[in-house]
């Protein structure tokens, strides 16, 4: 079982749960390093002091802020907890509301909620209780020594927290020029919608760039040469009206999705070792 990111408790009125929090969201994103395009040797940071040109080790790095020019204040993390030492271990909520109040917007990172030992019964009074009022909690939380509002919610018998962006950190929305539209673009728009609808289901879709760069570099590894084509330009639609009748009759053709069903998910064979054409693949270096 995955260790738990945060141990503390709930509180609500004089009731307090026990809980611990698990990272509901792990990333698959393709990560690459950096190397030395001549020999291939891996590119590291290092951490140096600009005042004697040193590197640092990590025990002697601190937080600092800097409150003027030239004058920094430095805090431990003991002294970052004191700044609220109650809310460093309790989810205190403060209201419930209903979810559609709560901009998607400002949904940020969510979080199992798991009942620690003998708070089962707890546990699941709340969410009972949220489930059938249909609301969710408005709480605060600290995370790393940084306050997140967050929500408190009922998702399929378990508890979710899911972290808020306050108010103030979301960006202003860009200035949008308006463009009258007819009657007949704004009908054939709607029926392509209706076209085009379906039931979300977040497992029939499938991170197809992901799978195209991990081909790639499995292609490469192979020693097989990647055809580099243009990207396509960007173009402007001269006759709304005849796209959107065009895209409609694809849509019905295909009785789906605009033509894409769900993606089916790829099965990739073993990892393939480079060693063999490494010294003749460019961007290939043999270890």
């Amino acid at each position: 079982m995955a260790r738990p990111y945060w141990k503390g408790s709930i509180s609500f009125g004089l009731v307090n749960v026990p809980v611990a929090l698990f990272p509901a969201v792990r990333r698959k994103d393709v990560r690459f390093h950096l190397y030395h395009d001549a020999d291939g040797g891996r590119i590291r940071e290092k951490r140096v002091c600009t005042l004697d040109d040193r590197e640092v080790p990590w025990e002697h790095v601190v937080k600092g802020y800097e409150v003027s020019k030239g004058q920094v204040v430095t805090l431990t993390q003991e002294e970052l907890r004191a700044a609220d030492p109650e809310r460093e271990r309790t989810i205190v909520i403060e209201e419930f509301v209903k979810l559609d109040r709560v901009g998607v917007m400002l949904h940020d990172q969510s979080y199992w909620i798991a009942p620690e030992a003998r708070s089962g019964k707890a546990y699941a009074l709340l969410l009972q209780a949220l489930a059938r009022s249909d609301d969710v909690a408005v709480a605060r939380i600290v995370l790393s020594t940084k306050e997140h509002l967050c929500l408190v919610r009922s998702d399929e018998g378990r508890l979710v927290l899911t972290t808020l962006i306050w108010a103030d950190e979301l960006q202003a929305p860009p200035e949008i020029a308006r463009a009258a539209t007819t009657a007949k673009e704004l009908q054939m728009a709607e029926q392509l919608i209706r076209s085009m609808a379906g039931k979300f289901d977040a497992r029939a879709f499938k991170d197809e760039h992901r799978a195209r760069v991990e081909a790639l570099v499995r292609k490469k590894a192979q020693g097989k040469t990647i055809e580099i084509t243009a990207p396509a330009k960007a173009g402007q639609v001269v006759d709304l009206a005849r796209a959107l009748e065009q895209s409609l009759v694809s849509a019905r053709r295909s009785g789906t999705r605009a033509g894409r069903g769900p993606t089916r998910a790829r099965r990739w064979g073993p990892r393939v070792t480079a060693r063999r054409s490494a010294r003749s693949t460019p961007g290939l270096y043999p270890r």
